[in-house]
């Protein structure tokens, strides 16, 4: 049961659209609640910060526990735990939709991100082992990432027509349907696969990487709030050190780590996890900060700021699945490139925004931002899984997923952090507090291309196969 080789053609494509409506789920729940956030704030009196915290709540936890989701997969069975994931999801989504108050929800979003974590990266391992072939394995990664930025970008418009014909808590009930049906479908057509040797369980490892996620966004988002010198700051920042430094000590030592070493000696792996951190905490912080531009500075209503981004959501549409042939046809560096362009552009033309920035110039940003956007996932998700033995598939693609997920919650955290600390309030003070976060978030998409042109060549394919080869000899004695 190490993996699927024989399905027919047409079940393979039912199979991924079955895990692609996993990832719609969780991706769009993602940026769904954005456009949300002011109705949220009016409805339960939260801070910049409490905003902060109701997105980053969830993709801290989904960061946490993608790379045990994965493991346990390859360990349990990737059906099994896709299920487990779907009724997790489901039902924290039915929490969200009636909790009675801020910290309610937030605890009803750490259980949505619990099942979360158990759809995105096993469905990923499900696709990399029902599509054998590495040209068609490419295309459907392509489909895949193009579901990604669809459902990314077009939470907002999604969330604004439900915030504003409904109500914003009908922004999590809204998953109860769709999570029952993609738990039928999954059961019916999905068939069960696991990796040949089953990997142990590290609880210490997990933990660290609890540890170390959560202090650092918690340093993050409440320094400018409680001061930089305060004891919570700086014990968080102390925290972390030690939890970053007891995983580099320890994990090289595990049998099974949580966090594979050897993965990182991949050039184009490690390229991959370092881009899927920039584009996404990118993307976190422009979406975080347009949404609450929008409809606290401009005036517009939630479905009108939904419909802003609209370009966005096109942008991404068209880009994602062109970007997934670039890559079977000519490798991972022209869409690299691409996306480099476009986000640098993009984000650099936003360091002059202010009240009065016309609404045309902003829907050019928005679609030339989700061009770059739905170019880089391809690319990333196709190095993270491609020449990785298939029994570690879901650990591989676990860990791709995780780098996603911490960027976002970084850039939220470092977006909202910036221009309140900068002195904006969401009023007409605000535009000009977001200068520095586009400046940064510039930084951050040159940096895709430099990664772009470094790990694509000769030299970057050659570490492939010598990271490969540890994973495939038996552990050392005096492994734990």
């Amino acid at each position: 049961m190490g993996g699927v080789t024989t399905l027919p053609r047409s079940r393979q494509y039912l199979v991924l659209a079955i895990c692609c409506c996993s990832l719609l789920l969780v991706s769009m729940d993602n940026t769904i609640v954005n456009v949300a956030l002011p109705a949220i704030r009016a409805d339960f009196g939260a801070s910049l910060a409490d905003l902060q915290w109701t997105i980053d709540a969830y993709t801290l936890v989904l960061a946490s526990l993608l790379m045990l989701s994965g493991s346990t997969a390859d360990r349990i069975g990737r059906r099994r735990t896709f299920q487990t994931g779907l009724v997790v999801f489901t039902l924290g989504s039915l929490l969200c939709s009636v909790a009675p108050g801020l910290g309610w929800l937030v605890a009803a979003r750490v259980l949505q991100a619990v099942g979360g974590s158990m759809l995105n990266p096993v469905a990923m391992s499900i696709i990399t082992n029902v599509f054998t072939d590495p040209r068609d394995r490419a295309r459907a990664i392509g489909v895949w990432a193009g579901v990604v930025g669809l459902a990314l970008a077009l939470g907002p418009v999604v969330g604004g027509l439900l915030t504003e014909t409904v109500g914003w808590r009908a922004n999590f009930w809204i998953n109860v349907p769709l999570g029952i049906a993609a738990l039928v479908l999954a059961a019916v057509f999905v068939p069960e696969s696991r990796a040949a040797r089953a990997r142990r369980l590290d609880p210490v490892g997990q933990l660290l990487v609890i540890a170390g996620l959560l202090t650092v966004t918690t340093a993050i988002i409440e320094g400018p709030r409680r001061g930089w010198t305060s004891p919570m700051v700086v014990g968080a920042v102390v925290v972390a050190v030690i939890a970053v430094v007891g995983l580099v000590l320890y994990e090289p030592r595990r049998r099974d780590p949580l966090v594979q070493v050897e993965f990182f000696r991949s050039a184009p792996f490690t390229g991959a996890v370092v881009t899927a951190v920039a584009v996404f905490s990118t993307f976190g912080g422009f979406l975080f900060l347009n949404t609450l531009y929008l409809q606290d500075v401009r005036g517009f209503s939630p479905l009108d700021a939904g419909l802003a981004t609209l370009p966005l959501a096109l942008a991404s549409l068209v880009a994602a699945p062109l970007s997934g042939r670039l890559v079977a046809s000519r490798g991972a560096r022209p869409p690299y490139l691409v996306a480099a362009v476009c986000l640098t552009a993009s984000t650099l033309a936003l360091t002059t925004l202010s009240a009065t920035t016309p609404l045309w110039y902003l829907l050019v940003v928005y679609f030339v931002f989700g061009a770059g956007f739905g170019m880089a996932n391809s690319p990333v998700t196709n190095a993270a899984v491609s020449g990785m033995p298939r029994e570690q598939a879901g650990v591989a693609a676990a860990t791709a997923s995780t780098s996603r997920q911490v960027g976002s919650a970084l850039g939220v955290a470092v977006a909202g952090s910036i221009a309140g600390a900068s002195g904006g309030t969401i009023a007409a003070g605000f535009p000009a507090a977001t200068h520095p976060v586009w400046w940064i978030a510039a930084a951050c998409s040159v940096l895709v291309g430099v990664l772009g042109l470094v790990t694509t060549g000769a030299w970057a394919r050659g570490t492939v196969e010598r990271a490969r080869r540890p994973l495939e000899e038996p552990a050392p004695a005096g492994a734990l």
